[in-house]
């Protein structure tokens, strides 16, 4: 009678795993399935978010098992329906009601069932040979000794045929900082070898560590996205939380969130908040300006810049001294010493792009009115001669070209006019302070700029990319300001972000990856303890391949398990020297169910 009902719910999960495996094959399903009305079943792949990316390495679709969210609910109601006040709190949704767990006990019914369907020689449940479906994993509760959060399953397959079953279980514990708790690696390797029968093991290492916190300026974490870290891999591991020789592969990661006061380029990044501000008001009609951030009124700037002008052009102005120029140029006198060798300002400024620094501390529509009220009247009476860029196509160049031949042709300074004109100037003087940038360090060609920095797009598409050029720029400056790299270093991580923003939108949590050697970083992490440190243990070849890690890492390495210490976290998980540094411990196993 139990084998009975066994296979009759395997066939009932066999079936809808294949349902759910046909109707995900054009597009992942954005809903749950329910098994027996206590479970959800999900299809994860594609652009999904991988749940368990931490522990396994398998890159194709998945299904992921969990508690069925209307079943805790009906639990909560069934506990408290004699009290409505308590009946109305227990049913509202749980902090995260996406990633509820199973019971140890039922994960491992559901994996069993599945290792049934799976398997070939049990031919009664109706499974054909070509049915060989998708790995499956189920979220665990932790409720068991081990503390068990997660139970995989994947299928071993010769050509359309399963030979066998995966089996890997995840346990996680902790948080603690006591050490004591860890095991010693020849522990670690002599189980492996008693569980898999195996005589010879290899091990593989793994750490993380942050740069960013490393540099001195841990304060960003918590205030932004922006996060540098550098992923370290290596060969016969020696002992437990080793760090890793200088032989390693490393990986340098950097996602960079723009717009910190502290850059070195904040200056032009608050220039690009302008861009943006002109570019939003020139497609909406709302136009949101900035604070002013000068003692003087944008027009005020505006009339002593086209005096100053005048009185040179009469013979009359007096120089004063070779770094007035300076001053005109954006005020990026807050760029620090290590970054003023590689982001000089740039000395052949045109007399919009100086315009364009007096009038980015306009504040209104009116004051825009006003500013380019001056200038095409001094521009009408012959009293400034500018000069401009070759090239320069902005209707305010256009109206400058033309003075020349004392001739403009009548431009009405009302609806969006003015705010596309500013939108003109700024786009044209940013273009060149980051082709400036690029080009003098080396690091693109003026060719391989044009995408970026092309006008045969619509100004809105200019505006989206200076903003790509920007972030890169940012990256750039970083990671010269922090981790002194050189150039060595900084061209190939432009060609790298540079070929991503050719084919992406502007994002800036993506996260930009730089091989490296890990000397050229050590300094920074040598005396600091790592976010992720782990072992892996293997033995066998092909798919009779097994492997245990063992891992330690700073956050909790599962969503849907309370930490064991709840209440027991402290500054130092944020801040990492510290030899009381709490640790979760996750320890992954694999073994392995043959068929034939």
């Amino acid at each position: 009678m139990a084998a009975e009902r066994r296979r009759r719910a395997g066939g009932d999960l066999s079936g809808l795993l294949l349902r759910v495996r046909e109707e995900g094959k054009d597009s992942i399903p954005e809903h749950p399935y329910i098994y027996e009305t206590d479970v959800e079943i999900s299809l994860v792949g594609g652009s999904c978010k991988n749940p368990v990316e931490k522990f396994w390495n398998g890159s194709s679709a998945m299904y992921i098992l969990q508690k069925a969210t209307h079943s805790e609910e009906s639990d909560s109601m069934e506990e408290s329906r004699t009290d409505d006040a308590v009946y109305a709190s227990e049913v509202l949704p749980k902090e995260n009601p996406g990633a509820l767990a199973l019971s140890v006990g039922r994960a491992k019914q559901l994996i069993s069932l599945y290792t049934m369907v799976q398997n070939p020689n049990v031919p009664s449940l109706g499974m054909s040979d070509l049915a060989v479906l998708p790995p499956l994993w189920a979220r665990g509760d932790g409720s068991d000794p081990q503390h068990t959060c997660w139970i995989g399953a994947e299928p071993l397959k010769a050509g359309n045929k399963v030979t066998g079953i995966n089996i890997y279980t995840v346990s996680c514990d902790g948080p603690t900082a006591d050490k004591t708790h860890f095991p010693n690696l020849e522990e670690l390797k002599m189980e492996h070898k008693i569980r898999h029968h195996s005589s010879l093991v290899t091990t593989k290492g793994f750490a993380r560590y942050e740069l960013i916190a490393a540099a001195a300026i841990e304060d960003t974490i918590a205030e932004s996205g922006s996060n540098i870290f550098v992923d370290i891999t290596w060969n016969g591991v020696e002992k437990i939380l080793e760090t890793p020789p200088v032989t390693s592969a490393a990986t340098l990661n950097i996602a960079l969130e723009s717009g910190d006061p502290r850059s070195p380029v904040f200056q032009l990044y608050r220039e690009l908040q302008l861009l943006l501000a002109l570019a939003e008001g020139l497609k909406t009609g709302v136009t949101e300006w900035p604070e002013p951030s000068e003692s003087e009124s944008a027009p005020q700037l505006v009339q002593e810049f086209l005096t100053d002008l005048k009185k040179k052009l009469d013979g009359d102005y007096i120089f004063e001294d070779k770094n007035e120029t300076q001053k005109i140029q954006c005020d990026t006198a807050a760029v620090d010493s290590c970054i003023k060798s590689i982001f000089g300002e740039r000395g052949d400024l045109d007399f919009t792009e100086q315009l364009w620094c007096k009038m980015k501390s306009v504040s209104s529509y009116q004051e825009l009115i006003d500013c380019f009220t001056l200038v095409i009247k001094s521009l009408e009476r012959g009293e400034i001669q500018p000069w401009i860029h070759h090239g320069s196509s902005s209707l305010l160049s256009q109206l400058i070209q033309q003075s020349y031949h004392g001739k403009m042709e009548n431009v009405s300074l009302s609806d969006t006019t003015p705010i596309q004109m500013l939108l003109e100037v700024g786009l044209e003087k940013m273009k060149k302070d980051y082709v400036s940038f690029f080009i003098g360090q080396e690091l693109a060609t003026g060719t391989y700029l044009d995408y970026f920095i092309s006008t045969s797009v619509e100004l809105q598409e200019q505006v989206h990319r200076v903003q790509k050029l920007h972030h890169m720029l940012e990256i750039m400056v970083s990671c010269t300001g922090l981790l002194q790299f050189r150039h060595e270093n900084l061209f190939p991580l432009t060609q790298i972000c540079m070929k991503y923003y050719k084919e992406n939108p502007l994002n800036e949590k993506h996260v930009f990856q730089l091989p490296i050697r890990p000397a050229l970083v050590k300094k920074f992490y040598q005396n600091d303890n790592p976010e992720v440190w782990r072992v892996e243990i293997s033995s066998g070849h092909g798919q009779k391949e097994v492997k245990t890690t063992w891992q330690v890492s700073t956050t909790a390495p599962v969503e849907h398990v309370a930490s064991n210490n709840s209440g027991f976290l402290c500054d130092s998980t944020v801040n990492g020297s510290s030899e009381g540094r709490l640790y979760f411990i996750t320890i992954t196993q694999c073994s392995q169910v043959q068929f034939t």
